[in-house]
């Protein structure tokens, strides 16, 4: 008799569960009354898209400004000017004498034929050659920008 009445407040209890859902779903199938608004047209759908943002010109001279002006003055002095320019003279001006000779300017190049020439010659066969060769890394392809009218 006790197995009766579980599976009988079982029943009951699901049914008012299954109730219940229909009551907060609302249950109503109906379909609204009253014509369906009209779609909006081509252009003014495309009209509310916003283009993405465009750095301008001024934008990148302004962050391009910023890195020349070390010394955040607003000005750039001769030396900030020149400073990447002295950098790179540095590196080459190995003795530090302040004059950059060809030895020193080529020290790469020197150094590329010293690594090359396997068997210590002073000359490159072909195949001692081959190892001079600078790879390049490929071209990036170039955006497409044109936009049709």
């Amino acid at each position: 008799m006790t197995m009766v009445w579980r599976w009988a407040v079982g029943g009951i209890a699901v049914t008012l569960l299954v109730a219940a859902a229909v009551l907060v779903v609302g249950g109503d199938d109906e379909p609204a009354s009253g014509p369906l608004p009209e779609p909006p047209p081509p252009a003014a759908a495309a009209a509310e898209i916003p283009e993405p943002p465009q750095a301008s010109e001024a934008t990148r001279e302004e962050k391009r400004f910023r890195r020349y002006d070390r010394d955040r003055n607003a000005s750039i002095s001769r030396d900030e000017y020149l400073r990447s320019r002295r950098q790179s003279f540095d590196r080459f001006d190995t003795n530090r004498d302040g004059v950059l000779s060809f030895a020193e300017y080529a020290v790469k190049q020197n150094a590329r034929f010293d690594e090359a020439d396997a068997d210590r010659s002073g000359e490159l066969t072909a195949v001692e050659f081959e190892k001079t060769r600078t790879v390049q890394a490929p071209a990036k392809p170039k955006a497409d920008c044109t936009c049709p009218d």
